[in-house]
């Protein structure tokens, strides 16, 4: 009679309320927490080491199949580096060329764009002029004529310190880039040895080499497209501004092409500038819509239908997980970051498949329903 109530204390006393098991798990949520608050302080932090560093890397996996492809044909690692290295840098060249008197005359004309714009603007904004000229009054009355020149003058001397300052930066990571990215070439497959290497068991080391050939798979396959319809979607937007009379189509189209890996703002950029030109360069100000609009078409065409039934098959990425991952990157990154966002999504995604572990993150990265795709196709095979 006893003992029943001595078992029920026991398991009473044994099995801890949730007022004993939150203490308990307070301080791993905490842990957690910090870690990622200091890794992403790292990050930051680290911006001008990492940057070339991811770059490299990602490029490294992009020409990983070209430069096996020479070995086959018998060439050397290192030979087969620097072709790649010496094709990309021409490319970079070219289109630097293609851009560079364009852009100069640009710049060099600057203060007449500004002013032809401001009169095409005032045409427009016509009806509403009295209130611009009273919002000028009550400016003028705000600030004299004086301190507003001078400080036009601080800021255009602050914006060229600004750009002589961040140029050296920039050559210094573009030329680590390329060096680094020249000796992960010659190396060949080492990363892969020595990852095979340092895993215990032979299970390990088998999972480790597919881990590593389907991310760098499809990390390749990802970026050859991209930039294959990139370079289609520059060449039908030279054609149709050509077709339209625009100065100099073939700068529109290396435009479209660079601007267009950079998601969501780089299609608007380049609606911007080609407005802004169209303005300029045109009598007639409808033709100012008429560019802005076929340039949105055509970029939305990429966007929302060529790309996805190219890129989206083999991805099934979650969109919305795609939209904060780039605006995370650009924040911390700034355009670097905004072009690297998707490549270290798909890497993530991919490792998770292939994780016991992390397979509730790969759910959570992929898009609707793809879950039970798999399980379909799984069940199929």
């Amino acid at each position: 009679m006893t003992s029943e109530p001595s078992n029920g204390n026991h398991e009473s006393n044994s099995t801890p309320s949730p007022n004993q098991r939150w203490p308990s798990t307070l301080p791993t949520w905490v842990g957690i927490g910090i870690f990622i608050y200091l890794s992403v302080f790292a990050l930051g932090f680290a911006q001008l080491f990492l940057v070339p560093v991811v770059l490299a890397f990602l490029l490294s996996m992009v020409f990983s199949p070209i430069r096996r492809f020479f070995d086959r044909r018998g060439l050397s690692q290192g030979l087969s580096a620097l072709i790649i290295i010496t094709s990309l840098l021409a490319g970079l060249f070219a289109i630097a060329a293609a851009l560079a008197v364009p852009v100069s005359g640009w710049i060099n004309n600057a203060p007449q764009i500004e002013m032809r714009i401001e009169g095409r603007l005032n045409e427009i904004t016509g009806p509403f002029s009295e209130l611009f000229e009273a919002k000028e009054k009550l400016d003028s009355m705000a600030d004299s004529d004086s301190s507003r020149v001078q400080q036009v003058e601080t800021q255009d001397d602050n914006l060229s310190q600004k750009l002589a300052a961040l140029v050296p930066t920039v050559m210094t990571q573009f030329l680590f880039t390329l060096v680094l990215l020249l000796f992960l070439l010659a190396s060949g497959d080492m990363f892969y040895e020595k990852l095979v290497h340092i895993m215990p068991t032979l299970r390990d080391k088998k999972r480790a080499v597919r881990i590593t050939h389907d991310i760098e798979r499809k990390l390749s396959r990802y970026l050859f497209t991209i930039t294959v319809i990139n370079a289609g979607l520059g060449f039908v937007i030279a054609i149709a501004m050509w077709a339209m009379g625009m100065p100099s189509p073939l700068v529109f189209g290396i435009i479209a092409f660079l601007f267009n890996f950079v998601p969501y703002l780089g299609a608007l950029a380049g609606i911007v500038i080609a407005t802004m030109v169209a303005i300029v360069s045109f009598d007639w100000i409808g033709w100012a819509p008429i560019v802005a609009g076929t340039y949105f078409f055509l970029t939305t065409l990429e966007g929302q239908l060529i790309t996805p039934y190219f890129v989206g098959r083999s991805l099934r990425l979650n969109t919305v997980v795609v939209f904060l991952t780039i605006s995370f990157w650009a924040w911390l990154w700034s355009v670097v970051g905004m072009i690297v966002a998707v490549p270290l999504l798909v890497a993530v995604k991919t490792l998770s498949e292939h994780i016991d572990g992390l397979e509730p993150l790969g759910h959570f990265l992929s898009e609707r329903h793809a879950e039970r795709q798999a399980a379909a196709t799984a069940s199929d095979q």
